[in-house]
């Protein structure tokens, strides 16, 4: 029998998906593969490429950690006009010299390099039980000499978070920045990791710790992740008024 449609809780109000929320979308999978689907997004905050990418070898039992491998094209610019040990000098984005030959640089030679980076991410116990099951009952796909653990496409991702999330009651949330309604996405449990994080362990020494796990380039972003909900705002600013006509 199909499991029955909840109705929907107060979810059109909500901004972003408390920790308990997340969990409660899991526990609506009905598969193992979605389960553990569901489980590393919201354990390991990770972007939804960065999960259907994993492969195998990427978890290290030993260390409990997962690793995310990126790759990235970066464009280099080089002076058109020397050579320094063979090689063309490279240069600064707003470089208008070469520190090398002085001569004034108009027309940069722009090559693009791919730069390979590597992420770990420490993975708790229970999840890499999780995944340790899933192996055991032939969740991993072989893909040209690959052994994915998720053999699914990007939309079949979000097509999976979807109905959980409505199985569990949560239909849309409420976009802060223009009250637009989005129905729950992968990237809600990234975004539901890093607040939540925000909320318990809010310095700045702990920011930079989560914004190597979030993988941000710029601490900035992580920090941006200390949002917080209207009824907090209004408690806050109750808590500032109050007694003031007395």
């Amino acid at each position: 029998m199909p499991a029955k449609t909840k109705t929907p809780k107060a979810a059109t109000t909500k901004e972003y998906l408390e920790a308990s929320e997340a969990s409660s979308i899991e526990d609506a999978a009905t598969s193992l593969r979605d389960k553990l689907l569901i489980r590393m997004f919201r354990r390991l905050g990770c972007r939804v490429s960065e999960v259907l990418h994993l492969e195998e070898k990427h978890i290290d039992y030993t260390m409990r950690q997962v690793k995310i491998e990126h790759e990235k094209m970066r464009i280099a610019l080089f002076c058109p006009y020397c050579r320094a040990d063979g090689n063309n000098t490279r240069l600064g984005k707003k470089a208008t010299f070469c520190p090398t030959c002085g001569k004034t640089v108009k027309d940069a030679v722009s090559k693009a390099t791919l730069e390979r980076n590597l992420r770990k991410i420490p993975v708790d116990k229970d999840t890499l039980d999780l995944i340790t099951l899933y192996i055991k009952k032939g969740g991993v796909t072989e893909m040209s000499g690959k052994r994915m653990l998720f053999n699914i496409s990007r939309q079949r991702a979000w097509q999976i978070v979807k109905t959980c999330a409505e199985r569990a009651g949560f239909f849309e949330l409420t976009n802060p920045k223009n009250d637009k309604l989005h129905h729950v996405s992968p990237h809600k449990f990234r975004d539901s990791f890093a607040i939540n994080a925000m909320k318990r362990k809010p310095t700045f020494d702990d920011a930079r710790l989560l914004q190597e796990i979030l993988g941000h380039a710029n601490i900035n972003t992580t920090m941006n992740y200390r949002k917080v909900k209207g009824a907090e705002v209004q408690e806050y600013y109750d808590s500032l008024t109050d007694g003031d006509d007395k």
